[in-house]
């Protein structure tokens, strides 16, 4: 990995360490935030595979009438249909798993669960998501899933989610954010070896983020 990367992300603001839950909550808007770059994204690549391939074009033109009621917090209808022709993510998905539509149906019915707090649901279109082979949409969703881990309580497998998104994306837009969050879930824990661990990803690897102007406090708290 290469070193002094940067990004732009936002700065942790207290130095205390609450619960996982808060921590959570901390990073919700700078989360979602970058999560509307991914979902262009994701559009973009959705558009480009799914019209190559004949048998996705019907599934591919309802798609994108989803993704316009994603983009608009309408996650009711992006979900279950409006009942004019669109059936839904979760109809998508279920009808057509094995094309990239139905895959990133899959995707857009996780986050969409996520947006509402139905983390359970969540985590199961989540789960099921079949990896790109990518630095951006796969380790975000991953990462997000981390989120729903720890929404449900399960903090030790939200941590080690969150790590592998962070390895997996490999990048300063959004490892130093997923380390971060690593951390202070660990550290929320009582796992300072752990925490430790992610906070030093950070120090030796991202000298020009933001979360390294933080840092120092974190890795000497926890090196008394």
């Amino acid at each position: 990995m290469a070193t002094k990367k940067s990004q732009e992300n936002a700065t942790v603001e207290n130095t205390t360490v609450g619960t996982p839950e808060a921590l959570i909550d901390q990073y919700k808007k700078p989360f979602m935030y970058g999560l509307g770059i991914i979902i262009a994204l994701i559009a973009a690549i959705f558009a480009y595979n799914s019209y190559s391939e004949s048998r996705n074009q019907a599934v591919s033109e309802a798609m994108f009438r989803g993704q316009e009621y994603f983009a608009a917090d309408n996650f009711e209808k992006a979900l279950n249909g409006d009942g004019q022709g669109f059936e839904g993510f979760l109809k998508i998905a279920e009808e057509n798993g094995s094309t990239d539509a139905g895959n990133l149906a899959k995707l857009y019915a996780g986050m969409s669960y996520a947006q509402t707090g139905k983390y359970e649901e969540a985590v199961k279109f989540l789960e099921d998501f079949d990896a790109y082979d990518d630095n951006i949409i796969t380790p975000s969703a991953i990462a997000m899933l981390g989120n729903c881990y720890a929404q449900l309580g399960n903090n030790e497998k939200a941590a080690k989610t969150l790590v592998k998104a962070a390895k997996m994306a490999d990048n300063a837009t959004l490892s130093p954010f997923y380390w971060m969050q690593a951390g202070e879930i660990y550290e929320a824990m009582g796992k300072n070896d752990e925490a430790l661990d992610c906070y030093e990803e950070i120090k030796e690897n991202y000298v020009n983020s933001m979360q390294y102007n933080e840092i120092e406090k974190y890795i000497e708290r926890l090196s008394k």
